[in-house]
């Protein structure tokens, strides 16, 4: 299963690199050319282009149904800030704020000592007394975060 879903990344992410940041594409053209079931494509979909890894996603069902998918530009610091609050929420994994981190990191936003500073910070281990409210403190932590490193103001 994995390496289905490795080739259907790959595929779309060339496809994305050939179209300059934006695709469209049909699920089932692509579950055709890989020979697989629409729901592979949907879970390559959903567990490898997830705005935390800087892509918007959107897609429509049925007969003439489509999937779009944009790589999140930074130049435009707004729309970037708002897509990470609302992915943020008032609640993060530590797993989804490394992803984010990551993605930050990838953008050239952040350099290798600033991800590791702040993946310190929001660690378990720094947020240990907070059991309960980890997540949500996470994620206090983290908008912060982003909004001072994509432009905004504390």
């Amino acid at each position: 299963m994995a390496k289905i879903s490795n080739s259907i990344e790959d595929f779309l992410l060339a496809m994305l690199k050939e179209a300059e940041g934006s695709l469209e594409i049909q699920r089932s053209l692509l579950a055709e050319r890989f020979d697989c079931a629409p729901s592979q494509i949907n879970y390559v979909l959903t567990t490898r282009f997830t705005p935390y890894k800087g892509y918007y996603v959107e897609s429509r069902r049925g007969g003439g149904g489509f999937i779009r998918i944009t790589k999140v530009r930074f130049p435009n610091a707004e729309l970037a800030r708002n897509v990470f609050i609302d992915e943020i929420g008032d609640s993060i994994t530590r797993d989804k704020a490394e992803e984010l981190i990551n993605s930050l990191l990838n953008a050239g936003k952040l350099t290798q000592r600033e991800a590791h500073i702040i993946m310190a910070a929001i660690s378990d281990r720094a947020l240990g007394s907070h059991v309960e409210d980890r997540n949500t403190i996470r994620a206090d932590i983290l908008k912060n975060i982003v909004l001072f490193i994509l432009g905004g103001k504390l």
